[in-house]
């Protein structure tokens, strides 16, 4: 199984940052068998692009996903995603551009496998914000960003954590303070941590 892709926006990133960026997707909200992937997602569900376009249009990519997913509650799911992170010689893992930490111990996985590779950068947008403001700790090389619109927004400290927020257009964005991260992902885990998104 292929566990690392790039979508459209890694590819481009890639190139623009001279990197090596995929992706790793589950399914968006909720499995065929109705297991919640997302489960702190609360108005974004409206607008989630992960469950539009490509996502659902080609029945391949959504069984794949489900693949991956219940890969991700076997043991070996750290040593194969180990595999192919040196296989793909990546530099960044994007965690979820559908789909969620949906456990702390799928998160705790995550936390292994950076852990692990720690000449590759890992960042993923989130709405699990309560699993990560229990005290976990993460290694240097995770980086998390909270993504507003879920049901805990209020754990979230806007002057204090990596955040993003859905804009409706580039000057909105740009005028509260927030790093255009639309069209370059990597724009997402700079030191500015206000991480804006228009949305498409």
């Amino acid at each position: 199984m292929n566990l690392l892709t790039q979508n459209a926006k890694m590819k481009k990133t890639s190139i623009k940052n001279n990197a090596k960026i995929f992706n790793f997707s589950i399914p968006a909200y909720k499995t065929k068998s109705g297991r919640v992937t997302c489960p702190f997602a609360g108005g974004c569900q409206k607008f989630c692009y992960a469950q539009k376009g490509n996502y659902t249009r080609f029945p391949i990519v959504q069984e794949l996903m489900e693949k991956k997913y219940e890969l991700t509650k076997k043991n070996t799911f750290i040593p194969l995603m180990n595999e192919e992170i040196k296989k793909k010689k990546a530099t960044h893992i994007r965690i979820h551009d559908s789909g969620d930490f949906y456990s702390p111990a799928y998160l705790q996985k995550w936390v292994d496998i950076a852990t692990q590779n720690t000449n590759v950068i890992f960042y993923a947008y989130t709405k699990s914000i309560k699993f990560f403001i229990d005290g976990l700790k993460l290694p240097k090389n995770l980086k998390v960003i909270f993504s507003e619109g879920s049901k805990t927004d209020n754990l979230i400290n806007v002057n204090k954590h990596r955040h993003a927020r859905i804009f409706k257009n580039k000057e909105l964005l740009q005028a509260s303070g927030y790093i255009d991260a639309s069209n370059n992902d990597l724009k997402a885990i700079t030191s500015n941590k206000k991480v804006g998104l228009v949305y498409h």
